[in-house]
């Protein structure tokens, strides 16, 4: 229950006063909105995450609000107001709408969402809408207190009927009803307790937290996106390893990346090896340490790096093996991790450049030990930037993180070894063209040397060719002819 990395508890007196300045300072554009509906007989307040960020002290560019109003009647009401406006999900009460900056000043976008409240049938991984008529009853279906507070338009009135201040203080999530009808109304409001506990580094209220490890099955019924897009913005949160230890000792990671607690089951009682989940936990943290600012190569927040990172030794229980020197090995276990990983990436239905890119770096995770016991030719440093392609500095950082050993000369070793590999690399690029490797003569040269039509024999010519580059790095055009139809009087 308690956080990695626990939000530090606020001033419920500072919160009082930045409530006061987000009211003082309202933009008037908003204020005229909330005159509008009120004017045609209806309720309008700004919610949820927008309340909640400006309490902290951060900048919300959404602004999310709830109604009274019918959708049909939003929608009237938007058309006069904005410069544009659009159906998000009318099926759902939200509608959207712009109106220009003026000035100089910023477009403003709003979603305005009909008071409501969502239930899950049991069969069923699809929300039923029940539209509601009160603001209370609005945010009592809200996940957890902190998003359920308010401000009414346009009056300006405070709203927190269930005490999301004093939540907030303390960096507690709890939810406003009990938290099993709560998560039974939508089991996915469980996953958006390790999200939030990610996002702000908060902990997660006992009784709620009791009832995700009693009711973590529910979360089957919820369809794989929603719960991908949950985990997407945990992983790329601000304390990722907080969410996922709620998702672990819950039990929900069980039902959604059980790949993660899975590499308990690959500790070892009698220390002959490190414990692979923590292990992993520290991995994740020292390759977010490892990502750039927005103009370096691996910029945070690096979803890619990130999921390598917790997927990386996921082969390990599969191929754990005591071996009759009293030690213990893992042979093969970054292949055995990498089809695991796109196997589950691929239930999670994530788009197939993610599942390439963060399977490839998890096969290629090893692939780096062994360089400080011997060096390398340029060979092998050629064809290691190759099969790292496009992830070459994320497969840096990977590496460069999966060091967690106490051991602080072994510890120096590894680091002085890399450091090394990355000063031969970009040696190499100053001779020569290793980020994008080609033979030293393409197809239609291949054919026309060798008098051949288009066919399999090109391929293997040109597979030749691209082994030689590799082995030898670039060679003119001339001695690639030689060699090539050298090659070709062996091959026939």
């Amino acid at each position: 229950m308690t956080s990695h990395n626990p939000a530090p508890r606020l001033d419920r007196d500072l919160l009082l006063r930045r409530v006061t300045a987000v009211l003082e300072h309202m933009n008037p554009t908003v204020i005229e909105l909330g005159e509008l509906f009120h004017a045609a007989g209806h309720e309008l307040a700004i919610v949820g995450g927008p309340v909640r960020d400006a309490l902290l002290g951060r900048t919300s560019h959404d602004l999310d609000f709830a109604t009274s109003a019918s959708p049909d009647e939003t929608e009237a009401l938007l058309r006069t107001w904005g410069d544009s406006h659009w159906d998000i999900g009318k099926e759902f009460g939200t509608i959207g709408a712009m109106r220009h900056g003026v000035n100089g000043s910023d477009d403003i976008v709003v979603e305005i969402t009909t008071y409501r409240t969502d239930k899950y049938d049991p069969t069923s991984r699809k929300p039923l809408v029940a539209f509601g008529d009160t603001l209370d009853g609005d945010l009592s279906r809200r996940d957890f207190t902190v998003n359920a507070m308010a401000i009414r338009l346009p009056e300006l009135t405070f709203a927190d009927p269930f005490d999301g201040l004093n939540d907030l203080s303390h960096g507690l999530l709890r939810t406003p009803i009990r938290p099993e009808q709560s998560f039974d109304d939508d089991p996915l409001r469980m996953m958006r307790a390790a999200r939030f506990a990610a996002q702000l580094g908060f902990t997660v209220e006992p009784d709620a937290f009791a009832a995700i490890a009693a009711m973590a099955g529910r979360i089957s019924i919820v369809s794989a996106e929603r719960v991908r897009d949950e985990l997407t913005k945990l992983m790329l949160s601000a304390h990722p390893v907080t969410g996922l230890e709620v998702l672990v000792n819950t039990g929900l990671a069980h039902h959604v990346i059980p790949e993660v607690p899975g590499m308990k089951e690959a500790s070892d009682e009698h220390n002959r090896h490190k414990d692979v989940y923590a292990h992993t936990m520290t991995v994740i943290q020292q390759a977010i340490d490892l990502e750039t600012g927005p103009d370096g190569p691996v910029p945070a927040p690096d979803l890619v790096l990130r999921f390598a990172a917790l997927m990386h030794d996921v082969g390990k229980p599969a191929t754990r093996k005591f071996e009759p020197n009293g030690t213990v090995s893992f042979h093969h276990h970054e292949l055995v991790g990498a089809k695991m990983t796109a196997k589950r990436l691929r239930a999670l239905r994530f788009d197939k450049d993610t599942i390439k890119s963060v399977s490839r770096l998890v096969e290629l995770h090893l692939r780096f030990h062994g360089y400080g016991e011997g060096a390398w030719t340029d060979s092998a440093v050629r064809r290691y930037v190759t099969d790292a392609g496009p992830h070459l500095e994320r497969l840096h950082r990977l590496t460069r993180a999966d060091c967690t050993t106490r051991n602080k000369n072994k510890a120096r070793r590894l680091s002085r070894a890399y450091d090394d590999l990355e000063q031969r690399i970009v040696a190499l690029r100053e001779q020569e063209e290793i980020d994008a490797i080609r033979p030293d003569l393409n197809g239609e040269q291949i054919m026309d040397i060798l008098g051949i039509a288009p066919g399999r024999e090109v391929g293997l010519a040109y597979k030749y060719l691209l082994e030689l580059r590799m082995d030898e790095g670039p060679l003119d055009e001339d001695t690639a002819k030689e060699r090539l139809l050298q090659w070709w009087a062996q091959h026939n």
